[in-house]
């Protein structure tokens, strides 16, 4: 057996007044992904311990199987593996967004999803210019980069940016939760202000403004954590070779954790923009010689934290109609058998552009099953795998599900 886990990131929401009290998936055209829900079983993942906030990090290591309360290091810490970046005793990794302030106020958590090239010139300046002998920014993907502190603490309550549009960025600073990470934090708020300063008024982003454009004005560092210790997907599940595709660090460092090979694919972009054809092409590829390949697909996300339920419907029918319709007739055609698992690592709710705690809708196909042996569950999404035969998983369950074929 060959297994597949799509994974639409964000793509669960809830009623939108817009949609007439319906949800993106509700709404959109996506046949392929309905007629698997009928060929298959159904049911909702609790992704989300109670615990811990809604992040993508908790949530893809939970559909991955991992103990979260065991295994989590902060977001900073797995992206490190991505980067390539070797992580030290005593070195705390953060995750730094490059983001942009309006009157005081977090805009947006993307700075306009700034391009790589302009990012890396910001960063490469603040390198140069923060004078901080023990931090060191790495660059990474658009506003999506990696801040190692040598001998910090990670003790510390950090707001993830995406949660806090609107919010003014001094009500949310970061704050120590124990005595000893007082000097981190303390170091945090100081960069924080000093990029403000440095950012205001370079070329990048006085050029960016005369365009119209968000100006990446400020950095913002959260999600702490050291190096994680983790056991791979096979020592866990006893699954053969296993593989990642995504355009995120955060999931390609989860990979490199779990023993999985990173798999780059030319034009992934994390956007709805990205080259979704590419990706399922290196997901047949991948299937010749891995067991199981984690498809990432980071689109509805970014719609949902935009706010823009258009956007959304239409990344949630571009995964149907560019990534399933291959996969479908690709699995159908198969000698081998073939499971496909399809489903949201958490919802991003469009109205409120933020990640929540609630239960995703998830679909198990596989192309052997016995037509008998379906729920009777005719479409995907959020209300109807209610009625799904899987009824509520939690924790590991769902990845035993998929690979109890």
């Amino acid at each position: 057996m060959k297994y597949i886990i799509v994974l639409g990131d964000g793509m669960a929401d809830e009623p939108i007044e817009a949609l007439n009290g319906k949800t993106p998936l509700q709404v959109a055209n996506i046949p392929t992904i309905d007629k698997m829900a009928k060929e298959g079983i159904t049911g909702e993942l609790k992704t989300v311990p109670d615990e811990f906030p809604p992040g993508s990090e908790i949530a893809n290591l939970s559909v991955m199987g991992y103990n979260v309360a065991e295994v989590f290091e902060g977001r900073g810490s797995l992206e490190a593996a991505a980067m390539g970046v070797e992580l030290n005793d005593g070195d705390l990794a953060l995750r730094c967004n490059l983001i942009c302030l309006e009157d005081g106020n977090i805009k947006n958590h993307s700075a306009g999803h700034i391009s790589d090239a302009e990012a890396a010139e910001l960063v490469d300046y603040l390198n140069a210019n923060l004078n901080t002998e023990n931090v060191h920014i790495h660059a990474g993907v658009s506003y999506r980069h990696l801040m190692v502190i040598k001998g910090g603490k990670k003790a510390m309550k950090c707001k993830a940016p995406h949660d806090a549009v609107g919010v003014p960025f001094k009500d949310i600073l970061p704050e120590p939760t124990k005595e000893d990470a007082r000097e981190t934090a303390e170091l945090l708020h100081q960069l924080i202000y000093k990029s403000q300063e440095l950012l205001a008024n370079h070329p990048v982003n006085l050029k960016r403004i005369e365009k119209g454009k968000d100006p990446a004005n400020s950095i913002w560092p959260w999600s702490p954590g050291y190096r994680p210790a983790m056991k791979t997907m096979s020592e866990l599940y006893g699954v053969g070779k296993t593989a990642v595709i995504s355009a995120v660090d955060l999931i390609r460092g989860i990979g490199v954790y779990a023993g999985m090979d990173v798999i780059y694919v030319e034009g992934a972009t994390g956007l709805y923009d990205t080259n979704y054809e590419g990706k399922t092409q290196a997901t047949i590829e991948a299937l010749k010689d891995h067991d199981l390949v984690y498809l990432h697909i980071e689109a509805s996300d970014e719609a949902g934290h935009e706010g823009d339920h258009a956007l959304k419907i239409r990344t949630i029918e571009y995964l149907n109609d560019r990534v399933l319709n291959d996969l479908y007739a690709m699995a159908k055609s198969s000698e081998e058998p073939v499971t496909i698992a399809i489903l949201p690592d958490h919802p991003t709710s469009c109205n409120t552009k933020t990640h929540t705690r609630d239960n995703v809708p998830f679909i198990i196909w596989r192309s052997n099953l016995d037509p008998n042996k379906a729920d009777g569950v005719d479409r995907y999404d959020e209300y109807a795998v209610k009625k799904g035969d899987y009824g509520l998983l939690v924790g590991n369950e769902f990845i035993k599900e998929v690979f109890n074929a």
